[in-house]
């Protein structure tokens, strides 16, 4: 038997024996917890080579448990898991924002004496606005209550422009910038109303009289009177304002009463062809009808825009609406509030810059570019120290300007170049 014990042994057991410690070697070598292997063979080249770590994953995106808030009671309407949720991931609120600035916008109502109404218009003026100073007929057409303006686009569909008011229940938005109760709105909220109430946060609804407005820029200011001081804002810089800063735009959507809407900055410098003084800041903070004459904050509480129109197909928004900035409608409110109108520079001129340089096309016999020595045919080069490239650049600063301000020209007239101070002419009413 000793033999065959002895060749059970050497055949059977003993290769069992040393499969079974190299089954287990490689265990430890291939499978998790093969780190655990001592030093000296985890730092062989070879275990490196085979062994190698694998690639870092991160860890699933999945909320962290809530805290239970123990100390600080939930503002009213809101659970304690909503709350603290908010804080641990970070999301920003507007109410703060809202808090400070809701109580100085107001909603605006008008109501007509004649039943009369202006009629839908389409207007496909062929004329590039840039080059040209507005003619009455453009201008005040574009301006009417109930506009809507087709602007083609090269054989694109069109983009139809609205103005943001409520055109079926008459109602607007507006903001208080003085505690005396100066209210500022678009000119066409308030169109030729026979009577005008505001309605304040607070639930009061005051009648209001206009104190002028200017129909360039689509601005009016009206007045309540008020036994206390009423909330007020103030004003931004919009020259600041950089695309894809946050906005807070509130106001008076179909009608229903306040509310807010919140954005970033699209675009600026949009031109919508309405006027010299287009410098149109985009929104896609939503604007629907009834926002008209809102304002538009920054994250500082200040009004650096005011609601005026929205492009859509649907008389809805899209997420494309359209401020006036601040650098345009503050002056213009202070000279309403000063003077009760605007006075605008002109020229009376008509520029070509299709090529450089641009060059005058028309003049205006008299006009202040003729009575200043522009004549046709100039090409202009500069004005003062700045050199000019484009028509619109020209129209808006002279726009903008006070009647008997004195623009250098700088022109090249057959060869020769030469300067022409041009005292601005006021802008004849015509021209509105």
């Amino acid at each position: 038997m000793q033999p065959v014990v002895r060749h059970l042994i050497w055949s059977v057991l003993l290769p069992a024996a040393v499969g079974g410690t190299m089954a287990a070697g490689i265990c430890l070598w291939w499978v998790p917890g093969g780190e655990k292997l001592p030093e000296p063979i985890r730092n062989t080249s070879l275990y490196r080579a085979v062994h190698r770590p694998s690639v870092p994953v991160s860890s699933p995106l999945v909320l962290p448990p809530v805290p239970t808030p123990v100390t600080s009671s939930p503002p009213a309407g809101q659970s304690h898991e909503v709350v603290a949720v908010r804080d641990t991931l970070n999301l920003p609120s507007f109410a703060p924002l809202v808090h400070q600035v809701i109580p100085a916008v107001v909603n605006i109502s008008i109501s007509h004496g004649s039943a009369a109404a202006d009629s839908d218009d389409d207007d496909d003026d062929a004329t590039n606005p840039s080059s040209r100073e507005p003619s009455s007929a453009s201008a005040q057409s574009r301006r009417k209550k109930h506009v809507r303006r087709h602007t083609s686009n090269g054989g694109k569909p069109h983009h139809v422009l609205h103005p943001a008011d409520d055109e079926l229940t008459g109602a607007g938005s507006g903001f208080v910038v003085d505690a005396s109760g100066i209210i500022v709105t678009n000119r066409h909220v308030i169109g030729h109303a026979t009577r005008i109430m505001v309605s304040l946060s607070d639930g009061r609804s005051l009648p209001a009289h206009s104190l002028g407005d200017d129909p360039m820029t689509d601005i009016a200011v009206i007045k309540v009177d008020s036994a206390t001081p009423l909330p007020c804002v103030a004003w931004g810089d919009s020259r600041q304002v950089e695309i894809g800063d946050w906005i807070l735009v509130a106001g008076n959507p179909f009608g229903f009463g306040s509310s807010v809407t919140a954005g970033i900055v699209s675009a600026v410098g949009r031109d919508l062809g309405s006027g010299a003084l287009d410098d149109f800041m985009q929104l896609d903070a939503p604007i629907n009808p009834g926002n008209s004459g809102g304002p538009a904050f920054n994250l500082q509480g200040q009004v650096v825009a005011m609601n005026a129109a929205i492009a859509s197909p649907s008389d809805g928004s899209v997420g494309i609406g359209f401020g006036i900035p601040s650098e345009i409608v503050a002056p213009v409110v202070e000279s309403i509030r000063k003077t009760g109108h605007v006075e605008h520079g002109w020229l009376g001129v008509t520029l070509n810059d299709a090529s450089s340089p641009m060059w005058v096309e028309d003049v205006d016999p008299h006009g202040a570019a003729w009575r200043g020595g522009l004549r046709k045919r100039d090409a202009i080069l500069a004005i003062g120290d700045v050199p000019v490239h484009d028509a619109r650049t020209v129209l808006r600063s002279v726009a903008a300007a006070h009647p008997g301000t004195i623009f250098n020209f700088t022109i090249r007239r057959e060869g020769k170049v030469m300067t022409l101070p041009v005292a601005l002419g006021k802008r004849p009413m015509a021209d509105f």
